[in-house]
């Protein structure tokens, strides 16, 4: 039986990353030339609810004619894979569970206000970008005056918010797997194993504290043990933050993954969003090198649940 619900929760795990993928490209259908009088235009044809539709993308290009077609390609071979994991799923017998609508109203929260938190993430982690900048990437996937990896970092936020607030997701378990998942999301492009627990010793910058080498058994029952504990869903999700961040489980990404890996537990539990606003990041980086070197943790968790906690409620 276990053996069973791991394979499924894999498979749900795909199946999210696949939809993630989906939601990532900046045009999904089949491209199409028109010609009006000496110009050509480029739109894409797709059945929307039984409806063919054609939506107009810009003036004929090599460039993005290419790009159209290579989209194209990626949807259909996506497409194809996720009709062969609902037969997976089918077979292992699976059924959709209904979320709780408050469960629901999280993730349309937490979705609405996607843009913000991407902002503030790429904001913590040194991106050098504005807000229209970011609003630019996450909706067509390109921005100008922006280096190519800060670009990268906050498609792979996109990516793995998009994962995180899938219903699938959301309803599975905040253990190590889905840590690691998140960790190779928010990594791409950057490492090959971007989810994989780190085998180096790192340093933190402006911080004497050295994370020693995480075991794997270790990491994975203090995420079960922090998840299993009686408490309000906001302390426990700080907890898991804090917890991730400070033993840098990965080579990179670790603040990263661990924000997303928090909110997936705290979206789950209908308790709202947690993000560091960019005007409280200052503070957060001073009081999280205090709390690496040994400072009690209810200093660092007071000031995230004061300000950096979001819920349907407060807004």
């Amino acid at each position: 039986m276990a053996a069973q619900y791991n394979e499924i929760q894999e498979l749900l795990r795909k199946r999210a990353d696949l939809h993630a993928r989906l939601n990532l490209m900046p045009y999904d259908g089949t491209p199409e030339i028109k010609e009006r009088g000496d110009g050509k235009y480029l739109y894409i044809r797709k059945r929307v609810a039984g409806k063919q539709t054609s939506t107009y993308v810009g003036a004929y290009t090599d460039d993005l004619y290419n790009l159209l077609l290579r989209n194209a390609r990626e949807a259909r071979e996506i497409h194809k894979e996720l009709r062969r994991i609902e037969k997976q799923l089918a077979a292992a017998g699976y059924s959709e569970d209904e979320l709780s609508p408050d469960v629901i109203t999280n993730i349309e929260f937490a979705r609405a206000n996607m843009k913000m938190n991407i902002y503030d993430q790429a904001v913590l982690e040194g991106v050098a970008t504005s807000f229209p900048q970011t609003e630019e990437i996450i909706e067509n996937g390109k921005v100008t005056g922006m280096t190519a990896a800060d670009v990268q970092k906050i498609l792979n936020l996109k990516h793995a918010w998009e994962f995180i607030l899938d219903r699938d997701v959301v309803a599975s378990r905040s253990d190590y797997y889905m840590l690691s998942h998140i960790a190779r999301l928010v990594n791409e492009g950057f490492f090959a194993e971007g989810g994989r627990i780190r085998g180096v010793p790192v340093t933190i910058g402006g911080s004497s504290y050295l994370p020693p080498l995480p075991d794997e058994l270790d990491v994975k029952s203090r995420i079960r043990e922090i998840t299993e504990e009686t408490d309000e869903p906001i302390n426990i999700a700080i907890r898991l933050c804090l917890y991730c961040m400070k033993t840098q489980v990965f080579l990179d990404g670790n603040k990263r993954a661990s924000v997303i890996f928090a909110n997936h537990y705290l979206i789950a539990h209908g308790g709202g969003f947690l993000v560091i606003p960019e005007k409280e990041v200052p503070q957060f980086k001073r009081l999280l090198v205090k709390y690496y070197e040994g400072e009690d943790i209810s200093v660092i968790a007071s000031f995230m649940k004061d300000r950096c906690w979001k819920t349907v409620q407060s807004e």
